[in-house]
């Protein structure tokens, strides 16, 4: 199969429509069309259900969206890292979430920054579940990632920390003086939803980007968190804390591509592990 091929039956399952999926390929919809029916040809396999009102995958379809979005990601990663390698200046780009592990991300750069080969490390601070997206796709070398929010298949990875979580609640909460509360009281607050994160829009509770806008709703009152227990340092005078013993532990690792051969990055790793 080619790359090309694999974009287009993406673009194609991803939007379940093929004038969709052409518009945003740039391309006709008749070459489109015989491009994925030659795929399935050559594969033997049939890959979409067609009617005249819809698209479906099918289970072979389903398999080939997941497998190909890994395989285009791992050519993409190839690029990146392939022109990174050749720079003037070597280095290595870490990232990770921002305002998550802020304590271990400084001790990582000020004892990696000690060491006598060091390099320049670039950190891209993101989103949510972006950036295992970053490691996926070539952008980042080296990413922090917090189980079981992001998913560390296909990386080669380190334990490094592993903590309980909390709620967040706007202080003068009537629940805000217990000793601890469940998962399922959280759920059941009506007047504190839990917050839509990007890429997981259902759900009760107000739109957030970032952990500074959610912090600000919980403080007005509009909604409620289930954090990590290290984000404690990171609240003000105006929300309370509440250990939730029930939800799942978070653990931190340090994840790389599993067939990273670069100095920089296994130096990076024995230093966090050493921390």
């Amino acid at each position: 199969m080619e790359t090309r091929e694999l974009r287009y039956f993406v673009a194609v399952a991803e939007e379940l429509h093929f004038g969709r999926a052409a518009q945003r390929l740039s391309m006709a919809q008749p070459p489109l069309s015989r491009a994925i029916q030659q795929l399935e040809r050559r594969l033997g396999v049939v890959l979409l259900h067609r009617t005249a009102r819809a698209i479906t995958l099918t289970e072979a379809g389903s398999v080939l969206l997941r497998e190909a979005r890994f395989a285009l990601d791992a050519v993409e990663a190839a690029e990146r890292r392939t022109r990174r390698a050749a720079a003037d200046r070597p280095g290595v780009v870490l990232a990770t979430k921002a305002g998550a592990s802020r304590e271990l991300l400084a001790k990582l750069l000020h004892a990696y920054a000690a060491e006598p080969d060091s390099v320049a490390v670039e950190v891209m601070l993101c989103g949510p579940g972006e950036p295992e997206s970053l490691l996926r796709t070539g952008r980042a070398d080296v990413a922090l990632l917090h189980r079981p929010y992001d998913t560390t298949a296909g990386f080669d990875t380190e334990e490094l920390h592993t903590e309980q979580q909390v709620v967040v609640l706007p202080k003068g909460h009537p629940l805000a003086d217990r000793a601890s509360l469940s998962l399922a009281e959280v759920n059941t607050q009506t007047d504190l939803p839990l917050p839509r994160w990007p890429g997981h829009p259902d759900g009760p509770g107000p739109q957030v980007r970032d952990q500074t806008q959610l912090f600000q709703l919980i403080a007005l009152g509009l909604a409620c968190a289930v954090v990590p227990e290290s984000l404690r340092d990171q609240l003000h005078d105006d929300h309370a804390v509440v250990p939730v013993p029930d939800a799942p532990a978070v653990t931190t690792v340090i994840a790389w591509p599993p067939h990273s051969r670069s100095r920089a990055v296994a130096d990076l790793v024995r230093t966090a592990t050493r921390l």
